[in-house]
């Protein structure tokens, strides 16, 4: 659900008070009007400077009603995109969000209100609508939660930038991916192509009843393009993409999409004219842009502590990584070492504080393969001992819960190189990018594609391939690494679209990696 859809429906979501098991089963309410109902402070811009006692407000509202605890998330959010296909412009998207989201923690349950009036009047209507919830959840709460313990911060975050993307003049950017477009289609045989540019801005006011008051201004920015090539009986494409990144626009023109874009067009003919491999077991050479989603999806996911505990099963489903495996369960050989990281400056996790108002930290997940770590909130650090929260407790916007979400998390470099991994191989297969993939609902079977893959003969990387995919036990895959690049190989790639969560919230995280090499993989051609 888009954010333009679920602002159109402010008007539906509204949770009966009367109703204790709907509060229960929902735990939130977004309490709004119409746009054309609402006043004028609400349909514009609100000081900045009016933010922190607007805050004070409502966390007044929630200690008298009884709350042990209560905090508040007032958020603006700046977003533009624009897209290419095929030589023309397909559409420019400018989006202005503005709202703030309320949490009430009344004997061990909670409640959640949100809204997008500004007004003093709707600040307490919605604080005292979350202590109803609150209360009304209370009723049916089974296991009260407990808040790990957090010092008091007080703080301002800022991403660090060169150019901001919104002064960039949108003429430019158009004319960029149009000449993109333009140099793919020279590529005989050709099609298809497209290509995007993302941006976006986030300023917040984080306060608590326990005192910490923080102020974000985070950045973000992103692109990429594709070219799609057609054969007699087929298809196929080649991706360039930047990682997300927390930076400026020097992020984008870094890049030189301009460059890129010939090799990135003669590959998607090569691609569309490439074999397709025999299935069997082969030594495997991943790059870290391929990684990143197979450090995602078989490790990120699993080790969200909500999930190992059961709580949570949208989208991903729960964890084979369950607690009484911590410490214990050999995930990976001595070679992967998987550590989460949310200080990590660019990367997309890296906020300085969590939704919970916890300060960002850096942790071990997998340690020379043994299973160490977890990604946490307050409210379920506790159930596997620990005091503190790991800081990984983030909603996608004012109007959504924040949940536990995946850190940083990065495979650390080894002391080998992509050649000497490619000269340990004698039969195998070079992938690079992300593609397809498909994973169990307890993150333990999977298999994987890629954007694009090259035989591996003799230590040499030979021609290209097509259709490759490969599937897997997590573990059994892990351990079957015998090397890892160094820190010279070593890149960072980001996720703006982790799906979580109902009603459903996209996540933001980055996962690092170098070049890796794992043993006798199985490989399928899906279209043998």
């Amino acid at each position: 659900m888009s954010r333009q859809d679920r602002l159109s429906r402010r008007d539906f979501i509204h949770v009966a008070a009367g109703s204790a098991a709907g509060l229960w089963l929902g735990g939130c309410s977004m309490r709004g009007r119409p746009f054309a109902d609402l006043p004028p402070s609400a349909m514009g811009p609100v000081p900045k400077s009016d933010w922190p006692s607007l805050a004070q407000l409502a966390l007044s509202r929630i200690k008298a009603g009884g709350c042990s605890y209560g905090d508040i998330r007032l958020l603006e959010t700046h977003n533009q995109s624009v897209r290419a296909e095929d030589r023309r412009i397909a559409s420019v998207g400018e989006r202005f969000d503005s709202g703030f989201g309320i949490r009430a923690l009344y004997q061990g349950a909670w409640g959640f209100a949100a809204s997008a009036d500004f007004t003093p009047e709707e600040i307490e209507r919605t604080a005292d609508r979350a202590v109803e919830i609150a209360r009304a959840s209370h009723s049916l709460m089974k296991s009260p939660v407990t808040l790990a313990e957090e010092p008091v911060h007080k703080d301002r975050v800022a991403t660090a930038f060169q150019i901001d993307p919104f002064t960039v003049p949108l003429e430019e950017k158009c004319n960029m991916l149009l000449k993109v477009s333009e140099i793919l289609h020279k590529e005989s045989g050709v099609i298809r192509s497209s290509g995007s540019l993302w941006a976006q801005r986030d300023i917040k006011h984080f306060a608590s009843t326990e005192g910490t008051a923080i102020d974000f201004d985070l950045l973000a920015v992103g692109g990429g393009f594709s070219a799609t090539a057609k054969g007699e009986d087929d298809f196929q494409s080649r991706d360039f993409s930047i990682p997300f990144w927390r930076k400026g626009y020097e992020h984008i023109t870094a890049a030189d999409f301009v460059s890129q874009a010939p090799r990135v067009a003669a590959q998607a003919v090569e691609k569309v004219k490439a074999k397709q491999p025999t299935p069997g077991k082969y030594d495997l050479v991943l790059d870290p842009a391929h990684l990143s989603l197979t450090i995602h999806e078989s490790c990120g996911h699993p080790t969200e502590l909500d999930r190992a505990l059961g709580y949570e099963a949208n989208y991903a489903g729960t964890s084979f990584m369950t607690p009484d495996q911590l410490g214990k369960l050999q995930y990976g050989s001595k070679h992967i070492n998987l550590i989460a990281d949310n200080t990590r400056a660019g990367a997309m996790a890296s906020t300085g504080y969590d939704d919970d108002g916890v300060a960002g930290q850096r942790w071990p997940i997998i340690e020379e393969g043994r299973f160490r770590g977890y990604s946490t909130n307050r409210e379920v650090a506790g159930a596997i001992g620990e005091k503190r929260s790991r800081g990984s407790c983030r909603a996608d916007s004012w109007s959504s819960v924040p949940i536990v979400r995946i850190a940083n998390v990065g495979l650390e470099p080894g002391n080998e190189t992509l050649d000497s991994l490619l000269a340990g191989v004698k039969d195998g297969i070079y992938i690079e990018g992300r593609g397809s993939f498909s994973i169990d609902q307890k993150r333990y079977n999977f298999q994987f594609g890629g954007d694009s893959f090259w035989e591996i003969k003799d230590g040499k990387r030979g021609a290209m391939l097509k259709n490759v995919i490969y599937n897997g036990i997590t573990p059994e895959f892990w351990n079957s690494c015998d090397g890892v690049a160094d820190r010279k190989h070593w890149q960072e790639h980001g996720f703006i679209n982790c799906g979580k969560g109902q009603p459903g919230q996209s996540g933001w995280m980055t996962h690092a990696a170098s070049h890796a090499c794992f043993r006798q993989v199985n490989v399928i051609n899906p279209k043998a």
